[in-house]
């Protein structure tokens, strides 16, 4: 009878462990602890883990979590996912608000007086699988948008798993560029996730709909004086009728062609596509093809928008067949990519043998990209209906490959009741008050502009980033 009683209680002990993360889950995390990362002067007063995350099917996807600076046991945690698709998260980490920036040699770390992590537990996840250092035991990297809600649902099931204590801090979904399509339909599941204390959701610069970015980027370009009267007169006569333009998929073969000389203009002529007034680093020359045609936008611009007279040119061409890495036009990812593949950084981070070199971006991820959702106007509904979630949609307003003007459209779309019209925000910036942008806000939403920023908000402006961020997650007027 004892040996009963015995075993009984042995098995609630195990049950227990389950539910709670029990020894096992502890033990894991404990082997996950950062103890000391290279680069830094001084090692943080906060503590701060990496590993990977097992989401079944063979995938395990890489994160970087970094406890709050202030009170971790009651801070929210937030997620944040960078875009892509195919690129890596860390890249937010390391050049954007993590709490240390990588410098141009790609060797020194430096503390980021703006980190997010000052106010919040900030969890990195790199996905897809095949994006960054996370990776798959099948060496197959081909999914879609559905799976990935999927997978990063599991990945926050199972980093809840090894820090059970933080179940019920608030969470909140956070990302950038292709995380427009990445975060409302993650979120659209775990709002349905009773172990989850979803609280809302913020998207930068996010892809909200092709068509709205589409036919707002033609806009942008020409009231930014990158057309030109006669070509803008062209787009005028074959693009649009009774006053309505549609630069998106028009089935019109001069549509066609001007819409390419839009795009020759804005992806090839040496633009820094992700800020309109920002220099390009690497020169013009690292931003045009041989064959006059975008290096890289992703594929996420005028995809049903090809003129019949000049045929698609492969994504890759044959100077790109060997490389595994989409770097983005006009941007610098060699001190990122110097510093995480040392092999010192890839020790302290726990960075498994099977995982590839670590690039921003995946080319093979993104050529084998499923893109299910044209727009996310369903998921943004269903997250506004519970009417208990916030959420922020923000853009810098000189980028142009998510341009502000489309996700104010999309925002628009939603339809949603108007609390406060459109105004001028305000931020701290070394003791002096400065507009920060613009905002406009509706019952549990806001679409907000920041003045002067590109494509990744906190690195071109980072005071106002953090003034933003601290903001919507304090659920406190901008």
């Amino acid at each position: 009878m004892l040996a009963v009683q015995m075993l009984a209680v042995q098995m609630l002990l195990v049950l227990l462990g389950v539910l709670l993360g029990g020894p096992g889950s502890e033990a894991a995390r404990q082997s996950d602890q950062i103890l000391f990362l290279p680069g830094l002067n001084k090692q943080p007063d906060f503590k701060q883990y990496s590993g990977f995350l097992d989401v079944g099917q063979g995938k395990h996807l890489f994160y970087w979590f970094v406890e709050s600076q202030e009170d971790p046991a009651k801070d929210p945690l937030v997620l944040w996912l960078n875009g892509g698709p195919g690129c890596s998260s860390l890249d937010g980490l390391l050049t954007e608000h993590g709490p240390f920036l990588v410098q141009d040699d790609g060797v020194t770390l430096k503390y980021n007086p703006f980190s997010w992590n000052r106010i919040t537990n900030m969890l990195y996840l790199e996905t897809p699988a095949g994006v960054g250092f996370s990776y798959s035991d099948a060496k197959m990297y081909r999914t879609n948008d559905t799976e990935v809600a999927m997978d990063n649902h599991l990945a926050l099931k199972e980093f809840f798993r090894l820090f059970p204590e933080l179940r019920s801090n608030k969470l909140f979904l956070t990302g950038e560029s292709y995380s427009g399509i990445y975060i409302p339909t993650l979120a659209e599941r775990v709002m349905e996730d009773q172990d989850m204390n979803l609280q809302g959701i913020a998207v930068g610069n996010g892809l909200s709909s092709y068509e709205l970015n589409d036919n707002s980027l033609v806009y942008f370009a020409y009231y930014h004086g990158l057309l030109g009267s006669q070509l803008w007169a062209g787009l005028q006569a074959s693009c649009c009728e009774g006053g309505v333009c549609n630069f998106y998929d028009k089935q019109d073969l001069n549509c066609s062609a001007h819409v390419f000389d839009v795009k020759k203009i804005v992806f090839s002529s040496g633009l820094n596509i992700y800020n309109l007034y920002a220099p390009c680093p690497g020169g013009v020359s690292s931003a045009r093809s041989e064959e006059g045609l975008p290096i890289s936008d992703f594929g996420n611009l005028f995809r049903k928008q090809l003129p019949a007279q000049q045929p698609q040119q492969p994504r890759s061409s044959m100077s790109q067949h060997q490389k595994v890495s989409l770097d983005p036009p006009c941007t610098n990812s060699t001190p990122s990519s110097t510093f995480l593949n040392n092999a010192y950084l890839r020790s302290a981070l726990h960075v498994s043998n099977q995982s590839l070199a670590w690039t921003v971006c995946s080319l093979e991820l993104n050529k084998n990209y499923g893109r299910v959702f044209m727009d996310v106007r369903k998921q943004y509904l269903k997250l506004l209906g519970a009417l208990k979630y916030r959420v922020l949609v923000f853009n810098g307003d000189v980028d142009m490959a998510c341009n502000f003007m489309g996700d104010e459209w999309f925002v628009e779309s939603l339809k949603q009741e108007v609390m406060v019209q459109r105004r001028p925000w305000l931020f701290l910036d070394q003791d002096q008050m400065q507009v920060g942008g613009f905002v406009k806000e509706f019952k549990n939403l806001a679409f907000l502009t920041v003045k002067g920023s590109g494509h990744m908000v906190p690195s071109d402006k980072p005071a106002a980033a953090f003034s933003m961020f601290s903001s919507f997650i304090m659920g406190v007027p901008y």
